[in-house]
């Protein structure tokens, strides 16, 4: 076993700070309000992990893997996800401010997002199949040519998707919020 593998350990912001000066293997970690901002996470492994009242704004996510990680109350901003490890890339937010950041092209089914933030965020060519969005706020999401079948918008608002260029089918919307589907169209319901 190396020396940064780590298995079970709860860690905070003092003591998980002397193990990122090289990629670790995180698993089956608790890290409560750890700061990782701006922190080069390259090549690290986070599986079966759970983040709570983390700051990761602006990390470098190059070839990190998360495997079945959550994280809830955590700010995220302007994080590349799509420059993760794809192999085994699974996670799940709740309460987290992700604004900023990028999923583009990865695929990411069934990831539940409850609660969130997520202003600007770039979902292109992403495969969504089957993943939550439970009330977040979606302004200026960026949806194009990327996989919603059966994904569920209920309860989350300010989103605009093409139905022309996104495969929607069988998404679960609420009404008013169903409306962003309408945005390209410019028209007016009353």
């Amino acid at each position: 076993m190396s020396d940064n593998y780590f298995s079970g350990k709860v860690f905070n912001s003092t003591t998980i700070q002397p193990h990122l000066t090289d990629p670790g293997e995180f698993e089956n970690c608790q890290f409560k309000s750890c700061d990782f901002s701006s922190i080069d996470l390259t090549e690290f492994v986070f599986s079966e992990c759970e983040f709570s009242a983390c700051n990761f704004s602006l990390s470098t996510l190059n070839y990190t893997a998360l495997r079945d990680v959550k994280f809830i109350d955590c700010k995220m901003l302007g994080l590349h996800f799509e420059q993760c490890n794809t192999f085994g890339l699974a996670f799940s937010f709740e309460n987290c401010e992700l604004s900023h950041s990028t999923f583009y092209g990865i695929k990411i089914k069934e990831t539940v997002f409850h609660n969130c933030r997520l202003h600007e965020v770039d979902f292109s060519e992403s495969d969504l199949m089957r993943s939550i969005f439970s009330d977040c706020d979606l302004a200026g999401a960026k949806f194009e040519r990327s996989n919603l079948e059966k994904t569920d918008f209920r309860g989350s608002y300010n989103y605009s998707i093409n139905p022309e260029v996104n495969k929607i089918m069988k998404a679960k919307f609420s009404y008013p919020d169903v409306l962003g589907l309408l945005h390209k169209y410019r028209i007016e319901v009353f």
